[in-house]
Protein backbone atom coordinates (compact mmCIF):
# COMPACT_ATOMS: atom_id res chain seq x y z
CA UNK A 1 0.00 0.00 0.00
CA UNK A 2 2.96 2.74 1.25
CA UNK A 3 4.46 1.62 -2.08
CA UNK A 4 1.59 2.46 -4.27
CA UNK A 5 1.19 5.79 -2.51
CA UNK A 6 4.70 6.60 -2.94
CA UNK A 7 4.34 5.73 -6.61
CA UNK A 8 1.02 8.03 -6.90
CA UNK A 9 2.65 10.87 -5.03
CA UNK A 10 5.53 10.24 -7.79
CA UNK A 11 3.08 10.80 -10.99
CA UNK A 12 1.69 13.77 -9.25
CA UNK A 13 5.19 15.42 -8.28
CA UNK A 14 5.86 14.70 -11.79
CA UNK A 15 2.85 16.37 -13.36
CA UNK A 16 3.63 19.15 -10.93
CA UNK A 17 7.34 19.59 -12.43
CA UNK A 18 5.37 19.32 -16.28
CA UNK A 19 3.51 22.34 -15.27
CA UNK A 20 6.33 24.06 -13.85
CA UNK A 21 8.12 23.64 -17.62
CA UNK A 22 4.97 25.05 -19.06
CA UNK A 23 5.33 27.97 -17.04
CA UNK A 24 8.93 28.51 -18.71
CA UNK A 25 7.41 27.84 -21.99
CA UNK A 26 4.85 30.02 -21.48
CA UNK A 27 6.74 33.19 -20.01
CA UNK A 28 9.24 32.99 -23.11
CA UNK A 29 6.25 32.89 -25.75
CA UNK A 30 4.89 36.04 -23.67
CA UNK A 31 7.95 37.61 -24.09
CA UNK A 32 7.56 36.66 -27.50
CA UNK A 33 3.87 37.49 -28.11
CA UNK A 34 4.85 41.17 -26.28
CA UNK A 35 7.63 42.04 -28.56
CA UNK A 36 5.11 41.92 -31.24
CA UNK A 37 2.46 43.93 -29.95
CA UNK A 38 0.89 41.21 -28.14
CA UNK A 39 -2.31 42.10 -25.76
CA UNK A 40 -3.19 40.11 -22.87
CA UNK A 41 -6.76 40.06 -21.88
CA UNK A 42 -8.74 37.73 -19.11
CA UNK A 43 -6.16 38.58 -16.66
CA UNK A 44 -8.91 38.54 -13.72
CA UNK A 45 -9.43 34.79 -13.85
CA UNK A 46 -5.69 33.98 -14.08
CA UNK A 47 -5.30 33.41 -10.58
CA UNK A 48 -7.64 31.59 -9.79
CA UNK A 49 -6.65 28.73 -12.43
CA UNK A 50 -3.33 28.73 -10.86
CA UNK A 51 -5.19 27.66 -7.38
CA UNK A 52 -7.13 25.30 -9.07
CA UNK A 53 -4.11 23.45 -10.45
CA UNK A 54 -2.14 23.76 -7.59
CA UNK A 55 -5.41 22.82 -5.51
CA UNK A 56 -5.94 19.77 -7.84
CA UNK A 57 -2.40 18.23 -7.48
CA UNK A 58 -2.51 18.45 -3.57
CA UNK A 59 -5.89 17.60 -3.40
CA UNK A 60 -4.96 14.05 -5.14
CA UNK A 61 -2.63 13.23 -2.70
CA UNK A 62 -4.42 14.52 0.59
CA UNK A 63 -6.98 12.28 -0.89
CA UNK A 64 -5.40 8.75 -1.11
CA UNK A 65 -3.58 9.25 2.36
CA UNK A 66 -6.18 11.02 4.46
CA UNK A 67 -9.47 8.87 2.85
CA UNK A 68 -6.90 5.60 2.27
CA UNK A 69 -8.04 5.36 -1.66
CA UNK A 70 -6.59 2.19 -2.76
CA UNK A 71 -5.32 1.28 -6.21
CA UNK A 72 -7.28 -0.39 -8.41
CA UNK A 73 -5.99 -1.74 -11.02
CA UNK A 74 -9.19 -1.71 -13.28
CA UNK A 75 -9.53 1.66 -12.94
CA UNK A 76 -6.08 2.75 -12.53
CA UNK A 77 -4.20 1.20 -15.08
CA UNK A 78 -6.67 2.93 -17.71
CA UNK A 79 -6.95 6.44 -16.02
CA UNK A 80 -2.76 6.10 -16.14
CA UNK A 81 -3.23 5.65 -19.76
CA UNK A 82 -5.83 8.76 -20.18
CA UNK A 83 -3.19 10.99 -18.38
CA UNK A 84 -0.17 10.42 -20.20
CA UNK A 85 -2.68 10.87 -23.17
CA UNK A 86 -3.78 14.13 -22.02
CA UNK A 87 0.22 15.05 -21.63
CA UNK A 88 0.73 14.23 -25.02
CA UNK A 89 -2.27 16.32 -26.41
CA UNK A 90 -1.09 19.11 -23.95
CA UNK A 91 2.40 19.14 -25.88
CA UNK A 92 0.99 18.49 -29.42
CA UNK A 93 -0.94 21.92 -28.45
CA UNK A 94 1.93 23.69 -27.32
CA UNK A 95 4.30 22.76 -30.10
CA UNK A 96 1.56 23.49 -33.06
CA UNK A 97 0.81 27.15 -31.43
CA UNK A 98 4.61 27.77 -31.11
CA UNK A 99 5.28 30.54 -29.34
CA UNK A 100 1.99 31.99 -29.66
CA UNK A 101 0.85 28.82 -26.96
CA UNK A 102 0.51 30.99 -23.44
CA UNK A 103 -1.06 29.79 -20.15
CA UNK A 104 -2.21 33.47 -20.10
CA UNK A 105 -4.50 35.00 -22.99
CA UNK A 106 -1.92 36.84 -25.23
CA UNK A 107 -2.87 37.24 -28.36
CA UNK A 108 -0.60 39.38 -31.41
CA UNK A 109 -3.13 41.13 -33.16
CA UNK A 110 -3.05 40.70 -37.19
CA UNK A 111 -2.06 37.26 -36.62
CA UNK A 112 -4.30 34.29 -38.38
CA UNK A 113 -5.73 31.61 -36.55
CA UNK A 114 -4.10 28.29 -36.49
CA UNK A 115 -5.80 25.70 -38.45
CA UNK A 116 -3.06 22.68 -37.97
CA UNK A 117 -2.13 19.91 -35.71
CA UNK A 118 -5.45 19.25 -33.39
CA UNK A 119 -6.94 22.60 -33.72
CA UNK A 120 -7.65 21.29 -37.51
CA UNK A 121 -10.37 19.61 -35.74
CA UNK A 122 -10.99 21.02 -32.22
CA UNK A 123 -10.90 25.32 -31.33
CA UNK A 124 -9.66 24.49 -28.09
CA UNK A 125 -7.93 21.28 -28.14
CA UNK A 126 -5.76 22.06 -24.98
CA UNK A 127 -8.68 22.21 -22.60
CA UNK A 128 -9.89 18.35 -23.52
CA UNK A 129 -6.19 17.41 -22.47
CA UNK A 130 -7.17 19.56 -19.27
CA UNK A 131 -10.45 18.37 -18.70
CA UNK A 132 -9.67 14.43 -19.31
CA UNK A 133 -6.24 14.62 -17.46
CA UNK A 134 -8.49 16.11 -14.03
CA UNK A 135 -10.84 13.08 -15.01
CA UNK A 136 -8.33 10.80 -14.90
CA UNK A 137 -5.33 11.75 -12.42
CA UNK A 138 -7.02 11.79 -8.99
CA UNK A 139 -9.03 7.98 -10.38
CA UNK A 140 -5.56 6.84 -10.65
CA UNK A 141 -5.53 6.25 -7.17
CA UNK A 142 -9.42 6.22 -6.76
CA UNK A 143 -9.39 10.04 -5.65
CA UNK A 144 -13.24 10.49 -6.83
CA UNK A 145 -13.85 13.34 -4.79
CA UNK A 146 -10.86 15.30 -6.24
CA UNK A 147 -11.54 14.08 -9.41
CA UNK A 148 -15.21 15.78 -9.22
CA UNK A 149 -14.23 18.71 -7.42
CA UNK A 150 -11.87 19.46 -10.20
CA UNK A 151 -14.22 19.24 -13.14
CA UNK A 152 -17.05 20.87 -11.51
CA UNK A 153 -14.73 23.98 -10.69
CA UNK A 154 -12.62 23.78 -13.93
CA UNK A 155 -16.22 23.71 -15.93
CA UNK A 156 -17.00 26.76 -14.34
CA UNK A 157 -13.83 28.48 -14.74
CA UNK A 158 -13.28 27.26 -18.55
CA UNK A 159 -16.45 27.75 -19.79
CA UNK A 160 -17.43 30.65 -18.09
CA UNK A 161 -14.39 32.40 -17.78
CA UNK A 162 -11.55 31.42 -19.65
CA UNK A 163 -12.78 30.27 -23.08
CA UNK A 164 -15.17 33.12 -23.24
CA UNK A 165 -11.91 35.05 -22.97
CA UNK A 166 -9.89 34.10 -25.43
CA UNK A 167 -13.04 34.11 -28.10
CA UNK A 168 -13.22 37.73 -27.07
CA UNK A 169 -9.74 38.42 -27.53
CA UNK A 170 -9.40 35.90 -31.20
CA UNK A 171 -12.17 37.99 -32.64
CA UNK A 172 -10.53 41.57 -31.45
CA UNK A 173 -6.61 40.13 -33.17
CA UNK A 174 -8.19 38.92 -36.19
CA UNK A 175 -10.27 41.29 -36.37
CA UNK A 176 -13.88 41.75 -38.40
CA UNK A 177 -14.26 40.55 -42.16
CA UNK A 178 -10.27 39.08 -41.84
CA UNK A 179 -10.04 35.02 -42.77
CA UNK A 180 -8.43 33.27 -40.32
CA UNK A 181 -5.98 31.72 -42.67
CA UNK A 182 -3.56 28.76 -41.69
CA UNK A 183 -0.78 29.19 -39.21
Amino acid sequence: MIAGVLAYAALVLATGLERLAELVVSARNARWSFARGGVESGRGHFGAMVALHTGLLVACVVEVVVADRPFLPWLGWPMLALVLGSQGLRWWCIATLGPRWNTRVIVVPGLPLVRRGPYRWLPHPNYVAVVVEGIALPLVHTAWVTAVTFTVLNAWLLLGFRIPAEERALRLAVGPGREAGTA
